[in-house]
């Protein structure tokens, strides 16, 4: 009854108002006067005419061509920077090929009338003030990211190095300015600000990217990795002072007339570092808690930041030296910078920098380079920045009595400039000391000198090696159980490490390593550290109850089961012990047909299917990943199905065929533990049949009679199967149950399928 009270009020309503509002129309049609009749458009075409017409105009607004635009540059940023993650490079260099790809270079050529429509010249003012936005942000995040106490720590060294790293490609570039200048500085330039801005060019190093390699590498919490990023964030602080003197130098037309713009920088830095500076420490630690970053108090902390970067950019340093000197100055607190950088990543690296790839793409019309000698002159460009960069910082490193190995990859690392010098490019270009052919020619040796980074590293792995520790060599006696355990959740983690535990015996010596892999887009410099303790902080606490040391392996990953996999067959262990795998798309068409592009678009995997170790279409009962990984580590596996394990005291080991009796040296290993107790199943009478069997469950029935059960009934009751905690099978026997569909599956208890 309430319900048709209330659509009677409800068309009522409706229905009075509206003929009310159509009579309040009519009514004003009658007050409108013969010239405004007149004025009115005349509708001679039909109405889906007028409705095409209608949708015609606002697809070519403005507006609409903007958010075309940066829908199409994230969609193809992503897909080319994931492209890169499959062949180990950086996604920044496929953010920068996605602008090239976008650009004049490729659709601008074979579909000009798309890129006409897609990037008027008139839109490309907008879309550069929005790149510039998230340039802004970005480099706030950089300064924030610098950890000054490290830079401390490690200061004589790194600045011999991040200064060796400087001066050289820096005095190449100006060498190399003499050969170009006359036919490729832009009319008006004098020889003075062409040959700064072109050594500036060469001396740039990309932290952000040489962070995140030296992440993924595990480099880290290496001596090496400190230096390394040490002298990145020193060669940084350095390489942007000397840039904005250089662009005070090319405004201002001489040294002598841009000594005042470089006084008045070195005031604004001062009054940032002596004044500013301490304000926002207080601040960040009196409101470094989440509920305590309220908006009011953001506000501030983004004043600061445009206020810096305003300041900046109108003496004559650019904006985005302002930002980058914002992010230093902000408070040191570390869970204040997590916090700030948190809500400004995503929508700066994920939204707004891909625009400036893009916008930088637009202007690289790599087009111009139709000559074999302009090509020579890229060659010759590449070759003094790879020479001045690498052979600079390896030798200072060298210096300060780095071993070679590690000099090199200081070199190696050091030479890397990505996203960097992109900006110090379009910076050059904006202010008109850089011709477009010069332009496209940079661009190009920013991505060379960028690729070659990983491959440079992977050589001086390989003929190079690094020595093992002697500790590391210790290991390998054979009275050790090492065991390795991969988790993705710290709560899944928690429980492995509980299942290991009970795997090693308690009078040898306990080796266990817990293996967390995390996707390195999801990290930077700033959060590293507190998501590497919160994501162990379990695991170490059921390390403490249970009183056995677990050594703790922590690596941003391009490929987690690559390196699941490469870790497994390089560390020696003895078992691998992890999580199964579910994918978003399981049991839906969308996933049968992901299950055979996964074949497609991995390369390891596109090699097995070819050469027969692996099938076209997916019918394995385990994830992709999951069946990978068992595919391709040569030790023992042992998958986790979970299902609320809190204990480990019954203990339930089916035997279907000959080759499952290696469950049985598990067997031995569970029963040391009290009060774990082991039931076999046989229901096949395999014990009666195999010498080796029967030999095997008496000898477990001999050390521990009352915590050992032959079970040979056929079927399994239900009220058995609940009562269990955990089943220990092979792969082979859990392959062969799930396809003959058995009911005892719905009421089994937590699974340990064991791969040996």
């Amino acid at each position: 009854m309430k319900n048709i009270r209330n659509i009677l009020f409800y068309i009522t309503t409706i229905g009075a108002f509206s003929g009310l509002l159509y009579w309040f129309l009519k009514q004003g049609q009658m007050l409108e006067t013969a010239a405004t009749a007149a004025r009115l458009p005349k509708l001679n075409s039909s109405s889906l005419e007028q409705f095409i017409s209608t949708i015609l105009h606002d697809i070519s607004s403005p507006l609409a061509i903007l958010l075309l635009q940066i829908v199409t540059i994230i969609i193809v940023a992503r897909i080319f920077g994931w492209f890169c993650k499959l062949i180990g490079q950086p996604t920044v260099i496929g953010e920068i090929a996605a602008g090239i790809f976008l650009g004049p270079s490729v659709v601008g050529i074979f579909f000009p009338e798309f890129s006409a429509f897609l990037f008027p010249k008139v839109s490309l003012s907008n879309l550069q003030f929005l790149s510039q936005i998230g340039l802004i942000l970005f480099m706030f995040i950089i300064g924030m990211e610098l950890d000054l106490k490290v830079l401390k720590s490690k200061a004589q060294e790194a600045i011999v190095i991040s200064h060796a790293s400087i001066i050289l490609p820096f005095a190449l570039g100006v060498g190399l300015a003499l050969y170009i200048y006359q036919q490729f500085a832009p009319e008006g330039i004098s020889f003075l600000s062409f040959s700064l801005f072109i050594g500036i060019a060469l001396s740039i190093t990309a932290f952000p990217v040489l962070a995140r390699i030296v992440q993924e590498r595990g480099l880290s919490r290496t001596k090496l990795g400190t230096m390394v990023i040490t002298c990145a964030a020193t060669d940084d602080i350095t390489a942007w002072c000397i840039l904005a003197a250089v662009i005070a130098i090319v405004k201002a037309g001489s040294f002598l007339s841009s000594i005042y713009t470089i006084l008045l920088a070195a005031a604004y830095v001062l009054i940032m570092l002596r004044v500013v500076r301490p304000f926002l420490q207080r601040l960040g630690n009196h409101y470094s808690y989440k509920e305590g970053l309220t908006k009011p108090v953001v506000a501030v902390f983004f004043l600061v930041l445009l206020i810096s970067a305003y300041s900046t950019e109108i003496i004559g340093i650019h904006a985005l030296f302002g930002a980058f000197m914002a992010g230093v100055i902000m408070p040191a607190n570390q869970n204040f910078r997590n916090l700030f950088t948190e809500k400004l990543e995503d929508v700066s690296m994920v939204l707004l920098l891909p625009l400036f790839f893009v916008f930088t793409g637009l202007r690289t019309q790599i087009g111009l380079l139709n000559d074999p000698y302009l090509w020579k002159v890229t060659g010759i460009i590449i070759a003094a920045a790879v020479t001045g960069k690498f052979i600079g910082s390896a030798l200072a490193a060298r210096f300060v009595k780095q071993s070679w190995r590690d000099s090199l990859i200081i070199g190696s690392l050091m030479n890397t400039r990505g996203l960097m010098e992109l900006v110090v490019l379009n910076i050059g270009y904006d202010i008109g000391v850089l011709a477009p052919e010069i332009f496209a020619m940079m661009v190009i040796m920013a991505l060379a000198t960028t690729c070659m980074t990983g491959p440079a590293l992977d050589l001086i792995d390989r003929f190079m090696p690094i020595k093992k520790e002697e500790f590391h060599q210790s290991q390998t006696s054979k009275s050790r159980f090492s065991i390795l355990v991969a988790f993705a959740s710290p709560l899944g983690g928690r429980k492995m490490i509980r299942l290991a535990h009970h795997f090693i015996e308690p009078a040898v010596p306990q080796n266990v390593t817990a293996l967390h892999l995390s996707p390195s887009s999801y990290l930077n410099q700033v959060n590293t550290e507190e998501y590497q303790y919160e994501t162990f902080r379990p695991i170490n606490e059921e390390a403490d109850k249970l009183n056995i040391p677990v050594n703790m392996l922590f690596k941003p990953s391009q490929n987690i089961e690559h390196d699941i996999i490469e870790t497994a067959n390089d560390g020696e262990y003895d078992l691998l012990i992890m999580g199964i795998g579910h994918s978003v798309f399981e049991g839906t068409l969308l996933g049968k047909v992901l299950g055979i592009t996964n074949k497609i678009i991995s390369p390891v995997r596109l090699i097995d299917t070819i050469t027969g170790k692996g099938k076209l279409f997916n019918t394995d009962i385990f994830d992709e990943r999951t069946s990978h990984v068992i595919q391709s580590v040569t030790i023992p596996v042992a998958i986790l199905i979970e299902k609320k394990l809190d204990k480990m005291e019954e203990v339930f080991i089916p035997i279907f065929s000959e080759s499952d009796q290696f469950l049985l040296e598990f067997a031995k290993k569970l029963i040391l533990h009290q009060p774990t107790r082991i039931t076999i199943m046989d229901p096949s009478g395999l014990a009666a049949q195999y010498l080796s069997i029967q030999k095997m469950i008496t000898s477990l029935q001999a050390s521990a009679p009352e915590r050992v059960n032959q079970h040979n009934e056929k079927a399994l009751e239900k009220d058995f199967l609940q009562e269990q905690d955990l089943m220990l099978i092979s792969n082979e026997s859990w392959k062969k149950a799930v396809e003959s569909h058995s009911i005892w599956l719905s009421y089994s208890p937590s699974v340990l399928i064991i791969r040996g």
